[in-house]
This record gives C-alpha cells, sequence and structure tokens, in this order.
C-alpha cells in the first residue's frame, strides 16, 4: 500500500493527555505509515469518524508548522516545562521523517525551552537525530523508548507490516546508548497466546540488556472500538485457532482481565530481575546550568 502525505498546518502542538501515565505528548505526523495491526490508535480514529482499517496509514498528516507553534506555547507564563512524550499517537520516525525533519525540530524546540521529554519510537531513524539529543540532554532530561514486542520474524512481520525489523531498533538502542542517551525497550504490545510465551519474553529481555536498554517495560493489548474489530479480522486470518480464545479474553472488556494482566507483567518482572541493566561504555553528558539573573549594583 502507498502512502500519500497532506501538508496540513497545525492550530496547537501540546496535547493535554488523561487517563496515562503522563500529562503531555506531542504528535508531528497524524496518521501512521507503519500500519500495525494492533495500533491502539485505530480506536481515535474510528472515534473520529476517520478509517480506522486497512486504509488507515494509507494517508498521513504533516504538521508543517508544528516546531513554530510549539515555540510560542511554551513561552507563555504557564508553561511549567512539564514532561512530553513524543510520538503516543503516531511514530515520530516513521518514513515522513526522513523527508519533513519535523520530529527533529520538535526536539530542539524543547530543549531551547528547557522543557524534559521522552520519545517511544520502532525507527531507527532516530540515530539521525544523535546530535541534537545529545544537545538536548546537556538541558533537561531526555529518554527513547524503542517498541520491540518481540524478536519472532513471523510475528513481527505479520503484525508489523511496515516496520524495521527488532533487531534494527536493537542495534539504534546501542547506538544512542554509546552516545549518551538514556534508552530502553517497550515492549509494547504483548499479544497473549502469541508473544507472551516466557521463552519469547525472556528472548527480548535478553536483546535489550545486550544492547545497553536502561529500562524494559510493557504493555498489553487494548482492544478498543475500531482497533477491535481490525486486530480480530487479522486473528482470524493469520491466527485462526486463537480467535476464539480472544473473543473470550476481550468479550466485555478493552483491557485483558487482571489475573492474566498480573500474570504477564510477574513475568516480565522476574526476567528483569534475572537480567538487570548493565553499564555500557557511553560519554557523561552533564546538564547545561540554569542561566542566572545577575544583581547590577548601582
Amino acid at each position: 500500500m502507498r502512502t500519500s502525505y497532506r501538508i496540513e498546518p497545525c492550530r496547537t502542538a501540546l496535547n493535554r493527555v488523561r487517563g496515562m501515565m503522563f500529562d503531555w505528548s506531542i504528535n508531528p505526523y497524524m496518521g501512521c505509515a507503519h500500519r500495525c495491526t494492533f495500533c491502539y490508535v485505530r480506536a481515535f480514529e474510528h472515534r473520529a469518524d476517520r478509517p480506522s482499517d486497512d486504509r488507515y496509514g494509507s494517508s498521513v498528516r504533516v504538521k508543517i508548522n508544528i516546531a513554530g507553534v510549539l515555540a510560542r506555547e511554551l513561552e507563555r507564563p504557564g508553561w511549567n516545562r512539564e514532561h512530553v512524550v513524543i510520538g503516543a499517537a503516531t511514530d515520530p520516525y516513521q518514513p515522513a521523517e526522513g523527508r519533513f525533519q519535523l520530529t527533529r525540530a520538535v526536539i530542539r524546540t524543547l530543549a531551547a525551552h528547557r522543557t524534559p521529554f521522552s520519545i517511544i519510537t520502532r525507527g531507527p531513524l532516530v540515530v539521525r537525530d544523535l546530535d541534537v539529543l545529545q544537545e538536548a540532554a546537556r538541558r533537561v532530561e531526555v529518554s527513547v523508548s524503542f517498541s520491540v514486542p518481540t524478536l519472532d520474524r513471523d510475528v513481527w512481520r505479520t503484525t508489523e507490516p511496515a516496520t524495521a525489523p527488532p533487531v534494527q531498533r536493537l542495534r539504534a538502542l546501542r547506538v544512542l546508548r554509546q552516545g549518551g542517551i538514556r534508552a530502553g525497550v517497550a515492549m509494547a504490545p504483548i499479544l497473549p497466546g502469541i508473544s507472551d510465551a516466557p521463552e519469547s519474553m525472556a528472548a527480548v529481555v535478553r536483546a535489550a540488556r545486550a544492547a545497553g536498554a536502561v529500562s524494559i517495560w510493557t504493555e498489553l493489548l487494548h482492544l478498543r472500538p475500531g482497533t477491535r474489530e481490525h486486530f480480530l479480522a487479522h486473528l482470524a486470518r493469520d491466527w485462526p485457532d486463537e480467535l476464539d480464545r480472544y473473543r473470550t479474553l476481550y468479550s466485555d472488556r478493552a483491557y485483558l482481565p487482571g489475573a492474566d494482566r498480573d500474570a504477564i507483567m510477574a513475568r516480565l518482572a522476574e526476567l528483569k530481575r534475572a537480567h538487570p541493566a548493565r553499564m555500557i561504555a557511553a560519554p557523561l553528558i552533564d546538564p547545561e546550568a540554569e542561566p542566572e539573573q545577575l544583581d547590577l549594583a548601582i
């Protein structure tokens, strides 16, 4: 499927987030060429009466003016330099970034206004921006999470039809760590019966630690309307033996039942204890001191 790009200036850059572990996000693009079958953003598109089926990802909206809009928002007196997540609703390093470089501009803008941020991506292209990430890390807290839910080639290619291989993401993680950037792995989403087997999760944890991941976290599959219909249709085609199980697990809910979720989270916690983070060679990046206002004697 070919992806078309539509230039669409934005009126706002920062998004207030509800019900997440963070309060602010920014997305330089809307729509994602990765077209992952499990993407929770399909639910938001469905709610906004936009295509959430196989058409999702065929058109990407490019917020061409986002850096300038962001700068004005960060200059407001009420902005308290709260943490911002880049890429909560679409990958900031999808292929469009190679051409438009909006994520790079957003990083520079956040750093210039001393606003801490983190990035979530499946795109190895982030290594292109090591220089601006290092510059930002001298001023504020910076981190990057690479989404690596599995190393299984069949699972990856079936559920992520247009992303870079997981091993390339781990190579990118190592490059960032060697460049002094805090980077980790998001095993998200874990798919029950498909990518939650102990040996599958252990392989990701071992590879993440070997690449220098300082953090590993996970999230499980969410099936809200929009995502649900699309994912189950692909499940029926790719893993038909799992279809009845998923219909039972998610029969009247968008989230995995608590007991099933707790079992997976406990498994990850055990793996992290067995494979703790280790230090790898990386240059020290010292935060710059805040500028001081000098009192002038008269």
